[in-house]
């Protein structure tokens, strides 16, 4: 087996394909020198979404242990019908972990049906596209960059993403949602050492393209944004007919205020479809686990979910995240779930009954 060498990696890495039915994964390893020694990094995911990324060496170790930790993992990726594939960007890990680096991001509230009309109808509130992707903010200090995750914590980051952090001479915090390689800038925190949450966010905003549009990179973009109400309502129907995932409001007036509102807020987000995380309650027989979900002190039982043959069943307590069609009113169990990955940045507390959105009910029946 050939392995090409990289410039931001000299020593072994392969990026495996596995495509069957309705999946379609990446799997990547990579032997990378340190000072220490060697340590042995993967990647994996969806083609063509954000990629997890951990390590199987948490301690440097010899290059003869590297490579035969590698071996073993290729191997047992080719005996799961993984083919090897043109070699993806690699993911490169915080060097010294997940540490917590003391930023918040913003989280947003769902807006209701109801609510919907008035929010596409008003001049105040700015539309936005809601990706599919992974919530990153992105630090650049010098040239040091940094990954951070929705809990705040340091995380990895695509090398193309870094090379493209890097262009710029302003040093930033940016608020985005990384799809793949590509970053999708909706916010700026931060520029060249000032501190934007206290201003609106038409200035944020602003500021955020000037910053963008001063630098030629392939890996940064702002995302597109709907001002007016024909704007607002072209775009929704666009973006719903795309079968995308949904859209977001935003306030033109609204500071950037780090948590989760107890209801409502200046930022709302309304999806087309419906995802939510669920904390991983048993392992079955036949591929499936339990999920269960939190209802204020109490726990629920929210259904099982089927893992594909090429997913790894998560443990029990991790977090995973689940496409479903709705959930059942009187049972609280999600119908027709599809399992999309283990969710790392998301904190059990999260995984409430809050989340789901409900069968309908027929006309004339008593809520």
């Amino acid at each position: 087996m050939h392995f090409k060498p990289t410039e931001t990696n000299p020593m072994q890495n392969i990026t495996l394909h596995y495509q069957e039915g309705s999946s379609d994964k990446v799997y990547q390893v990579a032997i990378t020198e340190s000072s220490a020694g060697y340590i042995v990094n993967y990647s994996f995911g969806r083609r063509g979404s954000t990629l997890s990324a951990g390590t199987k060496t948490q301690t440097p170790v010899s290059l003869e242990i590297a490579q035969a930790i590698f071996q073993k993992l290729v191997q047992a990726k080719l005996a799961k019908g993984y083919k090897p594939a043109e070699n993806g960007t690699l993911y490169r890990l915080p060097e010294n972990g997940n540490l917590d680096t003391g930023v918040r991001c913003q989280l947003l509230n769902s807006s209701t049906e109801a609510q919907l009309e008035n929010l596409l109808l008003d001049h105040e509130h700015w539309m936005q596209e809601k990706f599919d992707g992974r919530r990153l903010l992105l630090r650049k200090v010098g040239t040091k960059i940094t990954g951070i995750n929705r809990k705040g914590q340091s995380t990895a980051v695509p090398d193309s993403l870094i090379e493209a952090a890097r262009t710029f001479d302003h040093d930033f915090l940016l608020d985005g949602e990384s799809v793949g390689e590509m970053l999708h800038g909706f916010d700026l925190l931060e520029l060249d050492g000032e501190d934007l949450r206290s201003k609106s966010y038409k200035i944020r905003y602003q500021r955020l393209m000037n910053l963008l549009s001063r630098v030629q990179q392939g890996g940064i973009r702002f995302v597109e944004t709907a001002f007016q109400p024909t704007q607002k309502q072209a775009l929704f129907r666009q973006l719903k007919a795309e079968a995308k995932e949904g859209v977001v409001f935003k306030h033109a007036e609204a500071l950037y205020t780090s948590g989760r509102p107890n209801s409502g807020g200046s930022q709302l987000k309304f999806k087309f479809v419906e995802t939510a995380s669920f904390v991983v309650k048993q392992i079955n027989e036949q591929r499936s686990v339990a999920l269960l979900l939190f209802d204020n002190a109490k726990v629920r039982d929210a259904g099982n979910v089927t893992i594909p043959v090429n997913c790894e069943i998560p443990a029990v307590g991790s977090i995973v995240e689940c496409r479903y069609l709705y959930a059942f009113r009187e049972s609280g169990k999600i119908y027709q779930p599809v399992y999309l990955g283990v969710r790392e940045d998301i904190d059990p507390e999260e995984c409430s009954t809050a989340q789901l959105k409900f069968k309908p009910q027929p006309e004339g029946a008593v809520a």
